[in-house]
């Protein structure tokens, strides 16, 4: 008899193991954006852009009350390459803690074509619907041609 409580409470465990963290991440959704233009990028991100430009990654900005979120492809020799978000999912664990996955695609130029050979840092920048910062942001690249 006590080997079926076991088995039992073994049981109820693995099942609570897997559905937990799918109830802490429950309220998750798609966070709507807005692409800002060069020169209406706000200063104070103009000012701090450039420690991130040589970097591949993802990153969110407060100015103002606004979220910005800004994805940056890193150096690249040549010009023809291209940054831009797809969608931003926001993963929730509770009331004001949450984190962001960026879902950005990276486009290079084609091997034929002719591009100038200077350096160029792409970037994009996003104001968001967001009223708090995340946790933390993902970034999830998708490669096309």
């Amino acid at each position: 008899m006590k080997k079926y409580y076991i088995i039992a409470l073994v049981i109820i465990i693995i099942i609570g193991i897997l559905f937990i963290p799918k109830l802490l991440r429950s309220k998750s959704g798609e966070v709507k954006f807005k692409i800002v233009k060069e020169e209406d990028i706000p200063e104070k991100i103009k000012e701090v852009l450039p420690k991130y430009l040589m970097e591949e990654r993802a990153l969110t900005c407060k100015y103002r009350d606004e979220i910005y979120v800004v994805v940056t492809r890193g150096e690249k020799s040549s010009k023809g390459y291209g940054v831009e978000i797809d969608k931003i999912i926001m993963e929730k664990y509770a009331k004001d803690i949450f984190d962001i996955v960026v879902y950005a695609i990276f486009t290079d130029p084609d091997i034929n074509e002719i591009v100038e050979q200077e350096y160029d840092y792409p970037y994009i920048v996003v104001k968001t619907n967001l009223k708090t910062m995340p946790q933390e942001v993902h970034l999830d690249v998708e490669y096309r041609d």
